[in-house]
């Protein structure tokens, strides 16, 4: 085809082509289009002429659609552009255009292939998508509802009812100066059950639903759940916060707190580590949350999932996170969870 005869006819080839194909001028109007884009729009050759281009863009596209115009009349040659085109019968037409401009003569060449389907497939699965995020997100919900009933029952109920114990355990020790030395030791073991017994209770409270994530925010339950681990086990656990929590949503937050209990949790069951270090930060635009510890490590390439990090996953799909977990033998385990910020 010769751009620069003054008659513009398409060729053979083009003219007989399944894609769109057709020449526009620098004033935003067809010069010339082939049979494919006349079938698809449903109108006259005489009537895609006679009415400027940006007509028969869909309304939400032709702001944008004239950004990008601008850079091809400045030499840009624009590939893969996707907007959509309306027929005369109110019909979408997805289209993906390659276009240049030959400023010698003024016009514009341009190409589109028809992508309307693959868009439909791609809406769907986006739709999908969203259903199946919205019913994760309400599941989650309601499995914290739950959990906060079930840590209000244990907290408020059995932990008061274990106190009460123990305060009538200490009246009858008081009150009874007679009892035998086998009677008090009875009394003072179970004084001591009992505080077990009520230490219990709030630390399997805490770890349902930590009251502290609610009120406070996720660095300060972090930075408990450390402080505990380090209590219970014996490792030392670090907890160091470099961004401030608070931006994210609740939801983000209690997937953080499980991940990183669900961590700690393997740490200790399976790590034999000596130092454990957690930590909260913002680098390259997305906020990482960290559990690293020095312990037994694995090879990669024979761990099979276990149901902890298949738990983990399914939680950083969910919020469209990123889960990484680094380990050798003998150069302990990091798991690195990422969200963009």
């Amino acid at each position: 085809m010769n751009l620069m005869n003054a008659g513009i006819e398409l060729s053979a080839f083009f003219e007989k082509s399944p894609d769109w194909v057709c020449i526009a001028g620098k004033d935003g109007f067809f010069k010339s289009v082939n049979v494919t884009i006349i079938n698809k729009l449903g109108y006259t050759e005489k009537e895609l002429m006679a009415i400027p281009i940006a007509s028969f863009i869909h309304t939400d596209d032709q702001k944008f659609t004239s950004k990008y115009r601008t850079s091809l009349l400045n030499g840009k040659v624009l590939r893969n552009f996707l907007n959509r085109y309306v027929t005369k019968k109110g019909e979408i037409i997805w289209l993906e255009w390659t276009s240049m401009y030959f400023n010698s003569t003024e016009l514009v060449f341009a190409t589109a292939k028809d992508v309307t389907e693959r868009k439909k497939s791609e809406i769907d699965i986006e739709e999908q998508y969203k259903k199946f995020k919205h019913l994760t997100v309400h599941f989650k919900s309601n499995i914290e509802k739950d959990r906060k009933y079930l840590t209000n029952e244990l907290h408020e109920e059995l932990a008061q009812l274990a106190a009460a114990v123990k305060m009538n355990v200490e009246s009858i020790a008081m009150n009874t100066p007679a009892l035998s030395k086998t009677s008090k030791a009875v009394l003072q073991r179970t004084l001591g059950i009992s505080e077990m017994l009520i230490k219990t209770l709030k630390r399997i409270s805490f770890s349902i639903s930590p009251n502290v994530l609610h009120e406070f925010g996720l660095n300060a339950a972090l930075g408990w759940l450390c402080a505990e681990f380090t209590m219970l086990h014996g490792i030392p656990c670090i907890f160091k916060d470099d961004y401030n929590t608070q931006h994210l949503s609740k939801e983000i937050q209690n997937d953080f707190f499980r991940i990183c209990q669900e961590s700690l949790k393997n740490v200790d069951s399976h790590a034999n580590a000596k130092n454990v270090f957690v930590s909260i930060e913002e680098e390259d635009h997305k906020i990482w949350l960290s559990v690293k510890d020095d312990g037994n490590g694995f090879d990669m390439m024979q761990q099979k999932a276990t149901p902890g990090f298949t738990s983990m996953r399914e939680r950083i799909n969910s919020i469209n996170g990123e889960l990484l977990i680094e380990s050798e033998p003998g150069k302990g385990t990091s798991v690195l969870v990422a969200i963009a910020k």
